[in-house]
């Protein structure tokens, strides 16, 4: 029993150190960074331009679809990279190929309704 504790402290270790780093990392930075109540340091930076208007401006609603669509087929990438690695160094069995075949298949689904949608033009 003692042996299965002891597997343990090092995940206790890493877990309070976890919990610890980033309130004292923060409070270094806090207490070293240097301070100025200056107007300009206080303004929006702008590559050197001098800012015009707000800082708050409408965006187009298409353009979070392009970020979902996105979104969508950068984590179909994430998922198929691994799956073609592990293909190639050492085989798949039947299930792995249809489980990602059928993933494939969602995949293209939601394509498909983004294309039907017409989700994926930018000026409609």
């Amino acid at each position: 029993m003692t042996g299965v504790i002891d597997s343990y402290i090092p995940v206790a270790i890493f877990f309070i150190v976890a919990l610890i780093t980033p309130p004292v990392m923060m409070f270094i930075v806090h207490q070293l960074s240097p301070r100025s109540k200056a107007e300009r340091k206080l303004t929006t930076y702008e590559c050197g331009s001098v800012p015009i208007g707000e800082a708050r401006i409408q965006f187009n609603v298409e353009y979070y679809l392009y970020a979902i669509a996105f979104v969508l087929f950068d984590v179909e990438v994430l998922f198929l990279y691994p799956w073609a690695m592990v293909y190639i160094n050492h085989g798949i069995t039947a299930i792995a190929t249809v489980e990602m075949f059928l993933f494939i298949v969602v995949v293209l689904m939601g394509y498909l309704y983004l294309w039907k949608k017409e989700a994926l033009k930018w000026v409609k």
